[in-house]
């Protein structure tokens, strides 16, 4: 009765606690002996990312815990759930006009800007994506889901296997495993496309690659389920 989230690595319950603060606690899945190896890998790299990044528009991590089969992690809890599943609702997405979304978008660059540029070891994410964005209360954007997260080693050449949700990674970077900020800045501009139409842009992307000045009208990529921004300032953001 308390879960309000299934993912690939485990369930997300809302927990409140006697003082009224509620937490959104994440059990990673288990088997009969043991964490899956991945499972693992995961677990250690949300806590070293989360327990290094201070921001924010990152997601809190109030703690965890680990023995034997036994994993959790503690994060703030953000009212408003994912902005995936925001855009797929039609009421919801109807309530985050153009305004909202646009701080939306300023929120996750704040936060990828501090991880690339803020910091003397970048973090890279590496799973940008509309599902790894959450939103509080007053509509301010939170980058969760670190479980891909990767250091960046100054002396190293930074390769590792491809991470990433489908659709969002650049087809380049899939191929030559290599880790860099641009693999978050194009899942991030992916991001900014769905946000802005309010569905995942997989056909405009393809169609953008094919032109030959790669230019698209505004008004007609922009979410029918909204009205048109109705200053220039917010026009102007928006494109």
């Amino acid at each position: 009765m308390y879960c309000i989230g299934v993912g690939g690595s485990g369930k997300v319950y809302k927990e409140e606690i006697e003082d009224g603060n509620v937490f959104a606690i994440k059990k990673l899945n288990s088997q009969a002996n043991d964490l899956e190896i991945d499972s693992i890998k995961s677990f250690c790299n949300e806590v070293a990312a989360l327990t290094e990044l201070r921001h924010r528009n990152i997601v809190k991590l109030h703690g965890f815990y680990a023995q034997g089969r036994h994993t959790f992690l503690v994060y703030e809890f953000m009212e408003k759930g994912s902005l995936a599943e925001i855009l797929s609702n039609e009421k919801e997405a109807g309530e985050l006009e153009w305004e909202k979304r646009s701080r939306v978008i300023k929120g996750v660059a704040h936060a990828l800007s501090y991880m690339h540029h803020d910091r003397v070891q970048p973090v890279i994410h590496r799973d940008i994506s509309s599902k790894n964005v959450l939103l509080d209360t007053d509509m301010e954007a939170h980058v969760s889901d670190f479980g891909t997260a990767k250091f960046l080693k100054p002396d190293s050449s930074n390769w590792t296997a491809a991470a990433g949700t489908y659709g969002y990674i650049a087809p380049v970077f899939a191929y030559t495993m290599a880790v860099t900020e641009k693999c978050d800045v194009y899942s991030f501009g992916v991001l900014v496309l769905e946000i802005l139409m309010g569905r995942h842009p997989g056909e405009l992307i393809s169609d953008i690659n094919s032109l030959h000045d790669r230019s698209v009208d505004l008004k007609t990529m922009l979410d029918p389920r909204l009205s048109p921004p109705l200053t220039p300032k917010l026009t102007h953001e928006l494109s």
